[in-house]
């Protein structure tokens, strides 16, 4: 059994789309159709950068999102399709398009004002977030709880293999990476990031999102979507707009998002989008998974071998 994974924010990169819309149309159509939706041109952002630009969270979220729906439409006009969707936070977005929830132009739409809600959530130099690598779940937590001083700072993915990120206020963020060094973390990698997201300070973007969430226009998911927030499958659509709502100051589950398509029976993981990020993981929780990913037309021919075995 197949699941269809799709990265969040920080897997952009300059020139990420470009092979594959100058290899295949239905690439092509679809990185148009998110210019029309924004009304600029993304693609072109997304193809020559700037770095900086393309960085923007407001910018890097519809960027990530197109790409990987392109992706997906490729490999839908493959014959490919999967028995579980997931998304790593924005990446979510991207599963509930694949999965027919809502419509391509909305979302891309709706991750911009996503994108430019969580920036404005927390002034630029006031919030953090650190990777803390070779320390259980459960004592990162410890950590923050004991740093926090009457301020924010939480675990915010729980990525498994060893990793878990923190986010909350910048001291606060500090004084848990050094408080999770000495209960036994191996390191704590600062991250370069221009909000501190998935924690209780993304409140506020939370609040003004949620609305703009719920005018959607929803239909039934075609296929399970294990959500960040509980990692539950569900084919219901209010209950993924529910998931989508709270996973904006919730932490993402990633962890449980692997180990519960594991326990449905999945034993197979497409990457779709950008970069190898959730591959890596994959491997690091489930040693057995086999893996691919699917960005560039290089990768679609293993992706085709690979899902039709």
């Amino acid at each position: 059994m197949i699941a269809f994974i799709f990265p969040g924010q920080g897997s952009q990169y300059v020139g990420m789309g470009r092979d594959l819309a100058d290899a295949f149309p239905i690439c092509r159509e679809a990185l148009a159709e998110a210019d029309e939706a924004l009304g600029e041109p993304l693609t072109r952002l997304c193809f020559e950068g700037p770095e900086d630009e393309l960085r923007l969270t407001q910018n890097a979220q519809p960027a990530i999102l197109a790409v990987s729906v392109a992706a997906y439409r490729l490999l839908e006009s493959r014959g490919l399709s999967p028995a579980f969707v997931a998304g790593h936070s924005l990446g979510e977005y991207s599963a509930n398009v694949a999965a027919g929830t809502f419509a391509f132009a909305d979302a891309v739409r709706i991750v911009r004002r996503r994108g430019q809600y969580m920036q404005e959530a927390v002034p630029v130099g006031e919030g953090a977030m650190a990777a803390v690598l070779g320390l259980e779940a459960e004592r990162v937590a410890q950590a923050c709880a004991e740093a926090a001083e009457g301020e924010v700072v939480s675990p915010a993915n729980m990525n498994g293999g060893g990793q878990v990120v923190i986010a909350g206020g910048r001291e606060a963020v500090r004084r848990a990476g050094e408080r999770a060094k000495a209960l036994g973390a191996k390191r704590v990698v600062p991250l370069p990031v221009s909000a501190p997201f998935h924690c209780a300070l993304m409140m506020p973007a939370q609040q003004r999102l949620e609305p703009d969430l719920r005018a959607l226009r929803v239909a039934a998911p075609r296929v399970p979507i294990v959500t960040n927030v509980d990692a539950q499958p569900t084919r219901d659509a209010a209950a993924a707009i529910d998931a989508l709502v709270r996973q904006v100051s919730a932490p993402v589950r990633w962890e449980d998002v692997m180990r519960r398509l594991a326990s449905e029976g999945v034993r197979a993981y497409d990457e779709v989008g950008p970069g190898t990020v959730l591959s890596s993981l994959a491997r690091k929780v489930d040693r057995e998974a086999r893996v691919v990913s699917v960005g560039t037309p290089q990768t679609l021919q293993d992706a085709e071998s690979f899902l039709s075995c």
